[in-house]
């Protein structure tokens, strides 16, 4: 035993020489500019009274699913949800998981065969990347939204082929070039799996990501759409063609070998939903804040903010070492936000995430802008 627990130090010790050693926190009290709660659905007094009243309708549920969805723990909640969920996206079917990262595991785990080829844009999210090294299929990384060099990469394809991206990227915040990547895919008889985690409740008429915003619902194979975010819930569902959906339930062994969902996230994702389509004044206030705060960052010396359609942007400075001092000086100062350091992101690629949200103001920018200004 002692040996085990000497290895783990050591690996401990190795990462805080490196200055990238991790633990956990709790913060209170500050303006937040680091949650993926993008439209303040987490924090929604009328969501959670929503919740509560639609509660009373189910009381004959179980609080838990009791089991598998194989087993015990379907019901008709959750068939009636992925019937939502599939109608909003406007895709046939759609099947629930516990988290963003079990679906993309459970998904592309199961769905690329021995003799199939993946190709997955190199900013992709770990979880796909660990789906992947779970599959018995041949995997290529292609340069960051860079189409000319998918173009090339294809080359290399046999089997069926896939193609893997996120529509808006959880670091940079830019989006995938989807209308491209759908033209290219429909050439080559490649599979298009766009993970909407970042997109979702963002972008479209009501918020139903960049895939159905753009109109390519029909040219992407599987939409995967997270609850974590913008929807202030957990779990995620795969959006797909009926064939998947019953695929998927036979062979993903993330959705076969786990509980399902408990009733109550079930109850608040269908009220989610039911408000998404309300939002688009919160949808327009959250990228005109983020917009403004782009180009006043840019205005700092030694500062450089990537110009970004999202909520999320990268803040950069001249000399890495800078970022924890500065991370610590604005929550001294009672701004959230956070540095991101490697292995999360590339070594070189390190930076501040900062993350606009519908409920921050004009002055809580101008705020943030000024206490960056002021440190450096």
């Amino acid at each position: 035993m002692s040996n085990i627990l000497n290895k783990l130090k050591k690996k401990l010790a190795e990462r805080a020489a490196q200055g990238n050693l991790r633990a956990l926190k709790t913060t209170t009290g500050l303006v937040d500019f680091c949650s993926n709660d993008y439209l303040g659905l987490a924090r929604s007094k009328k969501l959670r009274k929503l919740i509560r009243q639609e509660e009373d309708k189910y009381t004959s549920l179980p609080l838990g699913a009791t089991g598998s969805r194989l087993l015990s723990g379907n019901h008709l909640l959750f068939e009636e949800l992925e019937s939502i969920i599939a109608a909003y996206h406007k895709g046939k079917a759609a099947l629930l998981y516990n988290s963003g990262y079990m679906a993309n595991v459970g998904l592309l785990s199961a769905l690329p065969q021995r003799g199939d080829t993946v190709f997955y844009d190199e900013a992709s999210h770990a979880s796909m990347k660990d789906g992947l090294r779970l599959s018995f299929a041949k995997s290529y990384s292609f340069r960051h939204n860079d189409v000319a060099d998918l173009q090339q990469k294809l080359k290399l394809a046999t089997g069926q082929v896939y193609v893997i991206v996120e529509s808006v990227y959880s670091m940079g915040g830019d989006k995938a070039p989807l209308e491209d990547l759908a033209i290219l895919c429909e050439k080559h008889n490649a599979a298009l799996i766009v993970d909407e985690a970042h997109a979702l409740g963002l972008y479209g008429e009501k918020g139903e990501g960049l895939t159905v915003a753009l109109g390519l619902q029909d040219k992407v194979f599987a939409q995967v759409i997270t609850y974590g975010k913008a929807m202030g819930n957990h779990g995620a569902a795969i959006v797909a063609p009926n064939v998947l959906r019953d695929y998927l339930i036979n062979y993903s062994r993330a959705f076969i070998y786990t509980t399902g969902l408990p009733t109550h996230n079930l109850i608040a994702l269908k009220c989610a939903y039911s408000l998404l389509p309300e939002l688009t004044k919160e949808r327009e206030h959250v990228k005109q804040l983020a917009r403004q705060l782009q180009e006043n960052l840019n205005k700092i010396p030694s500062i450089m903010c990537p110009s970004s359609d999202s909520v999320i942007l990268s803040v950069f400075t001249e000399d890495v070492a800078q970022l924890k001092p500065l991370a610590l000086y604005l929550q001294q100062k009672s701004f959230d936000v956070r540095p991101v350091m490697s292995p999360t992101v590339p070594i070189g690629k390190e930076r501040l995430r900062v993350i606009v949200h519908a409920y921050n103001t004009e002055e809580e920018i101008v705020g943030l802008v000024q206490a960056i200004t002021n440190h450096l």
